[in-house]
């Protein structure tokens, strides 16, 4: 049953029809023949729909959805009744070559996920990637973005900052090599992380990064929007304890900026030069790890790795 009010319909329609009066310009809200439109969805409040994402799923042959039965309750909001077909990682390499060639033959598709921009950390880049190799046109009906929504809650800088989506699950080493190599990373962080991973992922975020500050953030624009704002080490601590709940986006303060030249050194010779210097060993590495912006483990591993005991 469709359940938009009557003010949101009239809202609806007054967007389309801006929408049709600007087509007399640059046509770019047109909706195209043998085109793929990558459109961004609410992820969370479905009043973040823009108008013309609406004129999109409403006037293309067909949507192409991660999960049909996400996509049909946004549908339904907004009174869009165009078919649907799946496309999510387990048939991306069958339904991208199907999408292509009904396009090719002229229809339009509305490509999205079940929440956000399709191509972040879902199946849509390798359909962007599949049409760009034929030579296909592809376009973009921006709109909400959990990293970025997350981001410019976080409070911490925006400035420049980078994306690392789901950390691997393919093996623990491969995972805690992976935080390793993020560890001196100096740009805010981004993550995504599902609940029941969630605690294990903060203590080895900890153990490889040290203390920093950090935002937890869940429910993005729903009534039961969370933003957590705490240190790594509060964040092991709280979730020791609780059980979350939800997807989680975590945003991490990179690596403070390197405080002096024996940062350019390798690791055993920094450790070595605050011996020299009268440190025990323990203590040696624990001012190298300060140094650095990470761990004391991190130091360890890396002296094991190069043969120091």
């Amino acid at each position: 049953m469709n359940d938009i009010s009557e003010n949101e319909q009239l809202s609806v329609d007054t967007a389309a029809d801006d929408l049709t009066a600007d087509e007399g310009g640059d046509g770019k809200n047109l909706v195209a023949d043998g085109t793929l439109y990558l459109v961004g969805t609410p992820i969370g409040n479905l009043s973040d729909i823009s108008p013309r994402a609406l004129k999109v799923l409403t006037e293309c042959s067909f949507i192409a959805a991660e999960d049909t039965r996400v996509t049909a309750k946004l549908c339904a909001r907004y009174g869009i009744r165009r078919p649907m077909i799946q496309y999510h990682e387990h048939n991306k390499r069958d339904a991208g070559e199907r999408i292509a060639e009904r396009l090719a033959a002229g229809e339009s598709c509305a490509l999205v996920t079940d929440a956000g921009m399709p191509g972040i950390s879902d199946p849509g880049a390798d359909m962007v990637k599949l049409f760009c190799e034929r030579g296909l046109p592809v376009t973009c009906v921006p709109g909400p973005c959990a990293a970025l929504t997350a981001l410019v809650l976080s409070g911490l800088p925006t400035d420049r900052f980078v994306f690392e989506g789901f950390l691997t699950s393919d093996s623990a080493v491969k995972r805690r090599r992976r935080i390793d190599e993020l560890a001196s990373e100096t740009r805010t962080l981004i993550l995504y992380e599902a609940p029941h991973r969630l605690a294990a992922t903060l203590k080895q975020l900890f153990e490889g990064f040290g203390d920093r500050r950090i935002a937890l953030c869940r429910e993005l624009t729903k009534l039961n929007e969370e933003v957590m704002r705490t240190t790594l080490s509060e964040a092991v601590s709280h979730f020791g304890e609780l059980q979350p709940r939800g997807e989680f986006v975590l945003v991490i303060e990179g690596c403070p900026e390197k405080p002096n030249e024996l940062t350019s050194l390798p690791v055993t010779e920094h450790v070595r030069r605050y011996m020299d210097g009268g440190m025990s060993k323990n203590d040696a590495m624990k001012a190298a790890a300060r140094d650095r912006g990470v761990s004391k483990s991190v130091i360890y591993r890396e002296l094991l790795d190069s043969g120091e005991k």
